[in-house]
């Protein structure tokens, strides 16, 4: 009998956090050099399908899914109402960018998952969880350090270091050799030394090192906690000062990995994607060259004809073009349409249509 521990994995589970990647995305490239000729902006969507067709092209999924925020409403948001109370409205030109995104991941047969009162950490933590226990190795990319805690031999964190065009590897040595700590004592870590991107204050003067030290020689923030009248010098004072911040960061960083989610790990088997809902979405995006990059480096449904066909062309005349269609495109029958005419943002001008 073959040893279990040796054995193959059984897939490759690719997670990423929708929000975050998008508006890293949206920062990373310039606003006014991405827009349609309709005056869509188009710079999130843009670096966000740039990013995936990268990924995976190097990592080689079996399985996909993107976590998506529902709203900042959350139990998080409850237990502390300063949580992210800090960040600042998105911008104007970002609106609208994230169901364009969702509906590029429509087109790549990419299923996207969220949860309400809960955020795209704790979906993924959910399925990273469930990912592990059926045995597939798991890719998460995501930019909010959060997710460092999910790290494990076989769960590895692609976090955004430029933009997002360039990702590096967080594997547990890699979260030991930066923070000091290995990945299940991160949140301990982050409790400590706070959260600003999150709105958690730490101990004023900690910093990661005096930390890590702590938790190292406590065991963990149980430890830490339990020997705070221990802990001498101005660090220690401060730390009994703040031990109520402490203790309710942590509660708060924790993320939830038990969560009744409409998909499952087995939903996110890749699929090939949908070349004629591809070349919609990209047409109405503008995205020409980002299409001609996934052509060439991903698979997709290739349409099969039943049978072969006859050209047979007519001029069709003011008001026979209502009737032509009646006749000829009926539910689930392809038509072929070209425009002639000119366009500019928000007008344009059709001198004549041709259909096939």
């Amino acid at each position: 009998m073959a040893d279990s521990s040796t054995a193959a994995p059984a897939g490759r589970l690719l997670l990423l956090d929708g929000h975050s990647l998008a508006y890293r995305a949206f920062f990373a490239l310039p606003v006014e050099n991405f827009s349609t000729t309709t005056g869509q902006h188009t710079n999130a969507v843009y670096g966000f399908t740039s990013m995936l067709i990268n990924v995976l092209r190097d990592e080689a999924p079996t399985h996909v899914g993107v976590a998506f925020d529902v709203s900042r409403d959350t139990f998080r948001r409850q237990e502390y109402a300063a949580y992210k109370a800090n960040r600042s409205t998105s911008p104007s030109e970002f609106a609208g960018q994230v169901s364009l995104v969702k509906e590029v991941l429509a087109a790549l047969r990419i299923p996207t998952v969220e949860k309400d009162g809960f955020e795209a950490d704790d979906v993924i933590a959910t399925l990273a969880s469930q990912a592990q226990e059926q045995g597939h190795q798991v890719l998460i990319v995501s930019g909010d350090r959060d997710v460092f805690q999910l790290v494990a031999d076989t769960t590895t964190v692609l976090y955004p270091v430029r933009g997002v065009s360039e990702l590096t590897r967080m594997t547990p040595e890699a979260v030991a050799g930066r923070y000091g700590v290995d990945p299940g004592h991160y949140p301990d870590l982050a409790a400590l030394v706070g959260e600003s991107s999150d709105n958690l204050p730490g101990v004023p003067g900690v910093g990661p090192k005096t930390a890590a030290k702590w938790i190292k020689t406590f065991g963990d923030l149980d430890g830490v906690v339990a020997s705070v009248g221990d802990i001498g010098g101005k660090a220690g004072e401060a730390l009994r000062t703040h031990l109520p911040d402490v203790i309710r960061n942590r509660r708060v960083n924790q993320l939830v990995c038990d969560l009744d989610l409409p998909l499952q790990v087995d939903d996110l088997a890749a699929r090939p994607w949908d070349r004629d809902a591809v070349h919609q979405v990209f047409d109405g995006l503008e995205f020409r060259v980002l299409r001609d990059r996934l052509f060439e480096t991903l698979s997709a449904d290739e349409p099969t004809p039943d049978e072969g066909f006859e050209l047979d062309g007519a001029e069709l005349k003011g008001g026979e073009v209502g009737p032509w269609l009646d006749e000829h495109a009926g539910v689930g029958v392809r038509v072929g349409l070209h425009v002639a005419g000119s366009w500019g943002a928000g007008t344009g001008r059709v001198d004549g249509l041709a259909l096939a």
